[in-house]
C-alpha cells in the first residue's frame, strides 16, 4: 500500500510551475487569491495540515502556534528570513521550521545597485519630468546627478548579499567599506578589496553611500537611529533592501525633508506596506514595493527549495534548510 501523502497548505499564490510540482508530490491546498490569510485562516490551516508553506507576510507567533493541531510538524517558509515566525516556540511544540536561504542574493544585490544609480542619478525625478508637460529639453545644468565611480560605499552587513553588492560596486569603480558583526577572513577582504570598520559610527560618517544589508534582529532594530543618521554627510545617500526596521523611518523622513541627507532608495519600510505619507512626497527618495528579490527565476528557485525541504522531511530526514534557534 502506498504511503499516505503529506497534507500541505500554501498560504500565498506561488509561481504556477511551483504549485504544479507541489500538487504532483503532496496533498496540497492552494490559495484561490493572493490575499494574505487572516489569523483565523492560518490557525485553521495549522489544524488541518502536516506542513504549512508560509511566507514573510504570515505572522506566526506563540499565540497562533498555540492553536496549531497535533498534525503540524513543519513550517516551510517561502523566504530566507524567518523573523515572522516564533521559531523557539515552534520547536518547543515539536514543529520544525525551514527557509530558503541563498536564493535572493544576486537579485537583491542587483536591486541595491539599481537604487544606488537611481538615487544618485535622480532617475525617478527625471522620469516624472519626462512624463510631464514641463520638460523643455536638454540644458547643461538640467537634472544634474552625481557620478558613482570613486565614491565610498559603506555596506552594513557583509553576508552573502553584502558581498555580492561589494563585487558589483567594485565594477562601477566604487570604494568598498563595510561593518559587520564579525570581520571577514583576510582572503575574502582581499578578494573584495574591502576595508573593515570596527566602529559603525566612524564608517557611517565617512561614506558617500550607505547600504543596509543586515537582517532584522533585536540588536539591529533601529541600528540606523536618529543619532547615527545625523552622522551621515549631507550629500550622502542611504539604500535599504534588507528590513525596514533597521532604520528609524520617522527620523530618516525628517532628515530627507530637511536636506540633511541627500537621498534614499528604499525597498522595505518599518511598517511593511504602510509607508509614511510624508516620505512619499519627497523627490529625493525612490520607494519600491519590496521587489528586491522579485524575479521569476528567484521565486522558482525558492519554490524548489521549499519542495526539497518538504520532500526530505517526508522521507524521514532532516530538511537541508532547517532553522534552529541558535542560528537566529
Amino acid at each position: 500500500m502506498p504511503a499516505k501523502r503529506l497534507s500541505v497548505v500554501v498560504t500565498r499564490r506561488l509561481p504556477e510551475v511551483v504549485e504544479t510540482r507541489l500538487t504532483e508530490l503532496f496533498d496540497v491546498r492552494l490559495r484561490d487569491s493572493d490575499a494574505r490569510m487572516s489569523a483565523d485562516e492560518l490557525a485553521e490551516a495549522m489544524t488541518d495540515a502536516d506542513v504549512l508553506v508560509s511566507s514573510i507576510t504570515d505572522q506566526i507567533d506563540a499565540k497562533l502556534l498555540s492553536r496549531a493541531g497535533e498534525r503540524l510538524k513543519l513550517i516551510a517558509n517561502f523566504g530566507a528570513g524567518v523573523d515572522n515566525i516564533d521559531v523557539s516556540t515552534a520547536r518547543q511544540r515539536g514543529i520544525h521550521v525551514s527557509n530558503t536561504p541563498g536564493v535572493v542574493t544576486e537579485d537583491t544585490a542587483d536591486m541595491v545597485m539599481a537604487l544606488i544609480l537611481g538615487v544618485t542619478r535622480r532617475l525617478a525625478e527625471g522620469l516624472r519630468l519626462a512624463q510631464s508637460n514641463d520638460w523643455e529639453g536638454w540644458s547643461p545644468t538640467g537634472m544634474l546627478g552625481g557620478r558613482i565611480a570613486g565614491r565610498r560605499l559603506g555596506i552594513l552587513g557583509m553576508g552573502r548579499i553584502g558581498q555580492a553588492v561589494a563585487r558589483r560596486a567594485a565594477v562601477f569603480g566604487m570604494q568598498v567599506h563595510y561593518h559587520n558583526r564579525k570581520r571577514l577572513r583576510p582572503e575574502i577582504e582581499e578578494e573584495l578589496d574591502a576595508t573593515y570598520w570596527e566602529s559603525l559610527d566612524q564608517m557611517v560618517a565617512r561614506m558617500d553611500v550607505v547600504s543596509i544589508n543586515c537582517p532584522h534582529t533585536p540588536s539591529t532594530f533601529h541600528l540606523m537611529n536618529a543619532r547615527r543618521l545625523k552622522l551621515m554627510k549631507p550629500d550622502a545617500v542611504i539604500i535599504n533592501t534588507s528590513r525596514g526596521e533597521v532604520i528609524d523611518g520617522n527620523a530618516l523622513t525628517r532628515m530627507l525633508r530637511a536636506g540633511e541627507i541627500a537621498g534614499a532608495g528604499l525597498d522595505v519600510f518599518e511598517r511593511g506596506h504602510q509607508i509614511n505619507p510624508r516620505l512619499k512626497e519627497l523627490p529625493n527618495a525612490i520607494l519600491l514595493p519590496h521587489m528586491g528579490s522579485a524575479t521569476l527565476e528567484g521565486r522558482i528557485e525558492m519554490g524548489e527549495k521549499v519542495i526539497i525541504n518538504i520532500k526530505t522531511f517526508a522521507d524521514g530526514h532532516r530538511p537541508p534548510d532547517l532553522i534552529v534557534p541558535s542560528m537566529l
